[in-house]
């Protein structure tokens, strides 16, 4: 029993010298974790701060090109990706952009913009409605192995329809009717299956492009 008694009186006296000697790193080790948390908590605070400011810059911009003032609207644009780059934002600020720049019939700066959001960005939704619009782009500067490529890269089927329509198009200004008219019909069949699909394409377009090719082809 004294022994026992002694044992734990040493194990004491043995844990007050480590006390002593280790208390800074202690109340450090304390002093950082309680630092690590309330500056998490600040990051994130912070993070969602800027998630606000820049979307209310987003919608300014969009008054502000909806309402006729461009120049306003593009130097909001490029706060947008500059200072609000870290925003889901900035993306999409991007791709009005590159809208712009093909109202403005600048493709080249377009294809650059839409390849930007459909290479880097986070959001897969956004790199999606980026390639699609890429495409087109590309089909227009006569770039279709590109285009047919940047279609390629989708593989999204609530966007099935619109995928086919393109590459029919591609196809199409490429000179090959017959791939032309068999993606458009694919392109109404997946339409026909998946509403979500269908709402991707203009589909009474899409029925006139097949009409007039099938008619066209049918008197050759």
């Amino acid at each position: 029993m004294v022994d026992e008694y002694l044992s734990e009186r040493e194990q004491a006296e043995q844990l007050k010298s480590w006390l002593r000697e280790n208390w800074i790193w202690l109340i450090a080790g304390v002093a950082l974790t309680l630092g690590g948390y309330f500056g998490f908590r600040w990051w994130e605070s912070r993070e969602a701060s800027r998630s606000i400011e820049a979307g209310q810059r987003f919608a300014a911009m969009l008054d502000a090109i909806g309402g006729g003032k461009r120049d306003e609207g593009i130097r909001i644009a490029d706060e947008l990706t500059g200072q609000y780059a870290d925003t889901p934002y900035a993306d999409q600020a991007t791709l009005v952009l590159a809208r712009l720049d093909v109202d403005a019939g600048r493709l080249s700066s377009a294809g650059t913009r839409l390849a930007q959001v459909a290479n880097d960005s986070r959001d897969p939704d956004l790199r999606v409605v980026a390639r699609l619009r890429l495409a087109r782009v590309q089909l227009a500067e006569g770039r279709y192995d590109d285009a047919l490529k940047s279609l390629a890269a989708v593989a999204t089927p609530s966007v099935d329809a619109r995928v086919l329509e393109l590459r029919g198009d591609v196809k199409l200004a490429q000179g090959d009717e017959a791939a032309a008219l068999d993606n458009w019909r694919k392109a109404e069949a997946a339409a026909t299956a998946d509403p979500a699909s269908g709402a991707q394409v203009d589909t009474e377009l899409l029925q006139l492009k097949i009409d007039e090719l099938g008619a066209a082809q049918a008197t050759e």
